[in-house]
């Protein structure tokens, strides 16, 4: 699975995602301009010593890595979808793609692609969850479909 990111801007939380998808088996990409430098050291304290485990992809627009992504389903997760996520039948291949903190995905990425919008269903008057807890959200659901492929279930610890 395919986990993107168009334009992050908290260190903290691409940390978090970059340790998401070293337990998960996920590939992360980000969608460049960033809002930190990839040296960050909130970056890396979030993302612990699991850096070594991620398949990390660096892009310099959307449009450059969803030509290459070209032949695998796209879901795009905002708050503005009528679809939960869910509703979707997730596959190993599809890439989950989510917007910066503070704005979202933009309308040039939305607006063509809303029969793949899709979002968290939540209470009329929050505006959105962190952006790190709602990418956990929506793969745990998408690897709890596929019957968690290739993850350990039971370790003995908790």
């Amino acid at each position: 699975m395919h986990i993107v990111l168009v334009e992050p801007e908290i260190p903290g939380n691409t940390g978090n995602i970059a340790r998401l998808c070293a337990a998960t088996g996920c590939q992360l990409h980000l969608v460049r301009p960033l809002g930190f430098s990839t040296d960050d050291r909130y970056l890396k304290r979030a993302g612990l010593d699991y850096w070594h485990l991620v398949q990390v992809h660096y892009h310099d627009s959307f449009a450059a890595m969803a030509e290459k992504y070209a032949g695998h389903r796209f879901y795009f997760n905002t708050t503005k979808a009528n679809k939960a996520y869910s509703e979707i039948s997730y596959t190993p291949e599809d890439v989950l793609v989510f917007g910066k903190e503070t704005a979202g995905l933009p309308a040039d990425i939305l607006e063509p692609n809303r029969e793949r919008c899709v979002r968290i269903p939540m209470l009329a008057d929050a505006r959105s969850l962190n952006l790190s807890n709602a990418v956990a959200v929506v793969v745990y659901e998408a690897l709890r479909q596929g019957g968690f492929p290739g993850l350990n279930q039971s370790n003995g610890t908790y």
